[in-house]
Order: C-alpha cells, then sequence, then structure tokens
C-alpha cells in the first residue's frame, strides 16, 4: 500500500494551540468539550486533546465515541449530533450524554436507560437563528414536560448551534438570548441546568474582544484545534498556529496540453457543464486524489505558481506552467486544506493520516 495521499499533521501545532485555547478559556471559567469529528475520532487528536485539558470529548459520529470510548473509559462522550431513533440503544450504551432537539426522542432514551439500568445527561439544543437543529423558544415547555416523565435523563444544559448552515454569527445578543432560554428551561424543570454551551469555535472571538456573556460557561471546539481559523468569521486566529497539517500528493502523470478541451462537449463525471479559459497550450500534472476524497475548493498549493484546474474522482489536474521548481514524475506536491477538505480526506480511507512532530 502507498503511503499517497497524506494528510500530515504536526502534532506539536495542535499541541500549542490546544493549550492555548484552553488557557484563554479557563480564563473565563469556561469548560471545553474537544471534538473530534474532524479527523474522524483519531485517537491521537483525543490524547493531545485531553492532555491540554480538556474534559470531555465529543462526536458526531456513533461509531467514533465507540472507538474512542473503548480507548479512553475514565473519559465522559458527547454526541454532537441530534441522535437517530435507530441508535438510541448505542447511544445510551456509550455516550454519557448527547445534545437533543426533539422531545419525542426523549421517552426513547428513557425506556434504553431502563433497559440497561443507566442514566443518560442531556443539553436541550436551541435554535437561534441557523436555522439547523435546535427548537424555539415556544418548544420549551413542552419539551421540559416531557423531560419531568422521563427520570434517567437528566438535563444539564442548554446548547446553541451557529455557522454550520445559516452562517450566522454568535453575537452578544445571541448568547445573551440562550441565557434567557436557559433560566426558562430552569425554571420549568424545577432545577437549575449547569451549563450553558455557547458554540464552537465561531464563539471564541466573544471572548478575545471582552463580548461574552457572564452565563455562558461551555464551548464545544474543534476547528480551531485543529487548523486555528474560523470558518464563519472568515479569519485566521491570531494567538494560534495556522501551520498544523499538509496534504501531500503524487505526481502521475505530466504533460502539455491545451488549455480547452477538444471535440463535442457533454457533462462532466458529475454532471457539470464545464467552462474552459483558453490560454494556449500549458503544462499539466495530474496528482492521484479526486473527488471521491476531497472536497478540492478547500485546498491551496502550498508552491508558487501552482494551480487547481479541477478534479475527477481519482484525478486532480493542475496548471504547472508557472511552478517554481520543475516537476516530474512521483514528485509530491503539497497542500493547505481548509476545515471542509480536511474532514473529507479524514474520512476517506484511501488517503493516509500520519501525526508527526515538527516544532
Amino acid at each position: 500500500m502507498s503511503r499517497w495521499p497524506m494528510l500530515s499533521i504536526n502534532s506539536d501545532q495542535l499541541v500549542f494551540n490546544a493549550n492555548r485555547i484552553i488557557q484563554k478559556c479557563r480564563e473565563r471559567n469556561i469548560t471545553v468539550t474537544g471534538v473530534t469529528k474532524g479527523l474522524s475520532g483519531h485517537p491521537e487528536f483525543a490524547r493531545i486533546l485531553l492532555n491540554a485539558g480538556c474534559e470531555w470529548l465529543a462526536d458526531s459520529r456513533m461509531d467514533n465515541i465507540y472507538h474512542l470510548k473503548k480507548l479512553f473509559p475514565g473519559i465522559p462522550m458527547m454526541l454532537i449530533r441530534i441522535p437517530m431513533k435507530s441508535e438510541i440503544p448505542s447511544l445510551v450504551e456509550y455516550a454519557d450524554s448527547s445534545l437533543v432537539s426533539m422531545k419525542e426522542i426523549l421517552p426513547m432514551i428513557e425506556r434504553a436507560c431502563v433497559e440497561r439500568k443507566k442514566t443518560h445527561e442531556i443539553m436541550m439544543m436551541v435554535d437561534l437563528g441557523d436555522l439547523r437543529e435546535g427548537l424555539m423558544e415556544k418548544d420549551i415547555h413542552d419539551f421540559a414536560r416531557t423531560l419531568r416523565k422521563c427520570p434517567h435523563v437528566m438535563c444539564t444544559g442548554i446548547a446553541v448551534n451557529f455557522g454550520c448552515f445559516g452562517g450566522v454569527i454568535p453575537t452578544p445578543d445571541k448568547l445573551e438570548e440562550l441565557i434567557r432560554w436557559g433560566t426558562q428551561l430552569s425554571s420549568e424543570l424545577g432545577y437549575e441546568i449547569s451549563w450553558y454551551s455557547g458554540g464552537a469555535t465561531s464563539t471564541l472571538i466573544r471572548i478575545e474582544d471582552g463580548s461574552l456573556p457572564a452565563g455562558v460557561n461551555h464551548l464545544r471546539i474543534g476547528e480551531a484545534f485543529l487548523l486555528g481559523t474560523d470558518c464563519t468569521g472568515q479569519r485566521d486566529i491570531p494567538y494560534l498556529s495556522q501551520e498544523t497539517m499538509i496534504l501531500e500528493c503524487e505526481v502521475v502523470e505530466i504533460r502539455t496540453k491545451p488549455s480547452v478541451p477538444f471535440g463535442t462537449i457533454g457533462a462532466d463525471a458529475f454532471g457539470n457543464i464545464p467552462s474552459f479559459e483558453q490560454r494556449g497550450r500549458r503544462k499539466r500534472a495530474i496528482v492521484a486524489i479526486g473527488k471521491q476524497d476531497l472536497r478540492i475548493e478547500g485546498i491551496e498549493p502550498i508552491a508558487k505558481g501552482i494551480e487547481v484546474l479541477g478534479a475527477s474522482s481519482d484525478h486532480l489536474i493542475l496548471d504547472v506552467e508557472s511552478a517554481e521548481e520543475p516537476l516530474i514524475l512521483g514528485d509530491k506536491i503539497g497542500f493547505r486544506v481548509n476545515y471542509g477538505s480536511m474532514l473529507s480526506l479524514s474520512t476517506s480511507s484511501y488517503v493516509n493520516v500520519e501525526f508527526v512532530q515538527k516544532t
């Protein structure tokens, strides 16, 4: 088996990011749950988060939680994708907590808890405008009423998502609304909830500018640890490292070819009608990776003079006419990746993920 394509991850830079984030959050009495889904629950990333001081681990897939629970049996695990009805038994068996937005799922969790002689913690997921998962304010009463009938399901907090679907930013007024809804939830339940989970990486800016409401005491962080970026805020986080990982791919063809296809044009392999700029004959390189493994819009060649032209399932086509260094068959080309590309790369069984120490 080949080593390439390979996502090469700088362990030292992840450690640096983890330590900086945990330190800044602790200064504001914020507990951080380390989200491992960006690298598909990779155990080495989990170890880095735990060593830095994350008290919980979280993932969106029960398969990842299952494997992490086996490796780290004493660490609380949280499912951050709202649970499927079909996975309730494994949820109760392997996850300690979850984010829940549908009151109908609560009796199912209760039954699974009774059958297994367990309890399960949840955070009520609310929608403050991003229009992904989460209930609305008018639904809190019915949710709490159903929850009171489920003694084995303990609501420990309220949580919100920002940026992942609608692009809504966690402004101070949105977070104040979260606190207000949490106060209402506590009143409906008859006991105080512990956690006000104010989002993920995009909420870190509220810590930086001092505008985070005092009641927010929990965040679910993944992207900032991994890439030092905030995609919702469209920024590099200034106190973190962005030199955390590189995608390395092997050159399988180099040829000079026309820049525009010739012949009768139909759709490409993904049903799109492509268009091309006439630039004359250009030197091209193909590297062994494609859309089956990678969101190509989220990569950037590291070497100057290399341009991504497009991809099919298994071939990434590059313009290398102006490449600083001449390329030959078998050379490796490096790319920076964004969150979406990292996620798809770590999910592909055809891409090797390797942790290296490069101080």
